[in-house]
């Protein structure tokens, strides 16, 4: 059980990382982290890191997809975890 907290910390600093470093790509007109970096990270429950990251960092709010996408996935996130965490006690 442990291990799966620890987890969820790394995936979800990553995916604020991701957000932070490509926000700050956009910026400078540098090589940008593909969108498909952030679903990916996103999905493999990464998802509240990135969605923190994104309105921290005002970073691709503009797009509905991610506007959407990344809070609806944080969400469905939460409750599989909630569902897991009730199976496993």
């Amino acid at each position: 059980m442990e291990l799966v907290w620890i987890y969820l910390l790394v995936i979800n600093l990553v995916g604020f990382f991701v957000m932070w470093t490509d926000k700050r790509r956009a910026i400078r007109h540098e090589w940008r982290i593909a969108e498909k970096t952030i679903w990916i990270v996103s999905i493999v429950f990464g998802a509240f890191g990135t969605t923190i990251g994104m309105f921290a960092c005002r970073h691709k709010t503009k797009h509905v997809q991610f506007k959407l996408g990344l809070p609806l996935l944080a969400i469905i996130d939460f409750i599989l975890l909630v569902e897991w965490m009730s199976r496993t006690q």
